[in-house]
């Protein structure tokens, strides 16, 4: 279970930082306070959506688990 957290935790970080660095640089480019700008808008969604992974990490893995079971073959 702590596996699965701190990968949720860390996956969370590297996304957002990915998206909010293109959207930033596409919608006001590399100004002068570019990087004070992308990490107060990366922290703010991180923490955003670490709740929201946590809330539905485990419905999803059930839906991902039942549409790829196993089938027995008779």
């Amino acid at each position: 279970m702590k596996e699965k957290i701190a990968f949720a935790l860390m996956m969370g970080l590297i996304t957002i930082g990915m998206i909010w660095f293109t959207l930033i640089s596409i919608n006001i480019g590399y100004r002068q306070h570019f990087l004070k700008i992308w990490f107060r808008f990366r922290s703010l969604a991180y923490l955003l959506v670490i709740p929201v992974l946590e809330l539905t990490g485990a419905p999803a893995q059930t839906r991902v688990n039942y549409l790829f079971r196993k089938k027995d073959i008779l």
